[in-house]
This record gives C-alpha cells, structure tokens and sequence, in this order.
C-alpha cells in the first residue's frame, strides 16, 4: 500500500507545516501575528487538520495513537502499523523542518530576545507544571476523547468527507480549548516527538533543555493507553466499528 504510506507522510508533514509554523508566527520577533495567543494557535491548528482530511482523505491517521486504535477495530492491518507510525514520525521530522526554514530569518531575529523555551514549545509540547503521573493521565485522557471523538464522527458521517473533516477540526478546537491547557494535547507520536527530534538537531542557538523524560513518557506513551481505551470504549459501548 505505497500510497497509504505516502498519504500518511504526507498529511503529517502539511499538519506540522500549519501547527509548528502557526507557532512561529506567535512566538517569534518579527512576524505578523506575534503576541496572537493560544486561541490563534489552536484555531489554526483545528483548521489546518481538517483541510489535511479533506486533501488526502478521511481514512488517513496522521498519529501513531490513532494508527494503533484502528488496528485494534480491525481497519488497518496491523502489519501496516509500523509502516504507518514511521512515515509520520517521518512526516512530522520533514514538517518541523519546513516550517523552521520559512522562518529562519525570525528565529535568527529572536536570537537574545526571545525566550529559549518559548522557542523550543514552537515544536514540542510541554507541561505547565512537572508532574509526569498527573500529565501522563491528562495526556491519556484527552486521546481517548480525541481518538473516541474521531471514530464516532467517521462512522456517522460516511462517505461525506467535507463533513467528516470539518468535525474533527471542531473537535480539536474543543479539546484544545477545553482540555489543552496542562500538557499542551499532543494526543500524537507524530505531532511531538517528530518536531522535538527536529528541534533537537536544527541549527538554532541558545538551545533550551528538549525535556526529553517529558516527551517520550508523556506524548511518548500516553496516547497509546488513550487510544488502545478509545478503541475499546468504541467497539464494546457505542457498538461501532
């Protein structure tokens, strides 16, 4: 299924391209929508998902989590799992990088002035306070309403593709509103660690630490026990899929 994986490095790439870059335009000197907030940010983010849907396909997973509760319904084969969670941590890599370099110029600008964690959250989640136990459960608990959310919205909304995606943008508005607040809802493998790796090897000076023990228990793990949950709350309660 070449296409199947291109499709999913493809849509996780464009994804970051909207998320990391949205937070660039937020947090870095120069641009045009410094200073314009979480709720610029996320609404953007909410958009740029579902134009992602709407281009490549209301089947795709752009998230490992995700990859991983559709193996478990029975939609994705799960030799294709591995496959799919490389080419969007592949894609989430490429976009990170993309991003950077569009606004290389203003990352050079923000060199001395802007905060080096404020930088480093341009690519990777983070907690408002280190709790890992507290956050994990956060974490886990805003994927498995995602990933539910998602699922329940495939089902019902069948081959409309417009109306699937434009869901799911409301639905990650409303977690990243309602939820997001505590560890920043990656709810996904991809959206994380793929940008944070990016970080991590990026020419920008005056690196922050890249709270590598954050990432990979946090956004790292936690998604999989909230959407291995969702899969089941799926199946065994709303009796779908």
């Amino acid at each position: 299924m070449p296409y199947n994986i291109l499709a999913e490095f493809g849509s996780t790439a464009l994804m970051i391209i909207f998320g990391v870059g949205v937070h660039c335009d937020t947090v870095l000197k120069g641009t045009k929508y410094q200073g314009s907030g979480h709720m610029f940010a996320i609404t953007t983010w909410s958009f740029g998902i579902s134009v992602c849907l709407f281009i490549f396909g209301g089947s795709i997973c752009m998230n490992p989590a995700m990859a991983l509760a559709q193996c478990i319904l029975g939609l994705v084969p799960w030799e294709m799992f591995v496959p799919y969670v490389i080419a969007e941590m592949l894609g989430g890599f490429v976009g990170a990088v993309a991003a950077w370099f569009m606004y290389k110029d203003e990352f050079k600008d923000s060199e001395g002035v802007v905060d080096p964690i404020a930088q480093r959250n341009i690519f990777s989640t983070n907690p408002t306070r280190n709790n890992l136990p507290h956050d994990f459960f956060c974490e886990a608990f805003c994927t498995f309403f995602f990933i539910s959310g998602i699922l329940a919205i495939a089902h019902y909304a069948g081959d409309n593709l417009l109306l699937c995606a434009i869901c799911v943008g409301l639905l990650v508005w409303a977690v990243g509103m309602g939820m997001g607040g505590i560890t920043g809802f990656a709810m996904n493998q991809a959206r994380d660690l793929g940008p944070r790796m990016a970080y991590q090897v990026l020419p920008i000076k005056n690196k922050a630490d890249n709270n590598w023990k954050y990432g990979l228990t946090v956004p790292g793990l936690a998604p999989f026990v909230g959407a291995t949950v969702a899969a089941l709350f799926v199946h065994g309660f709303l009796g779908i899929f």
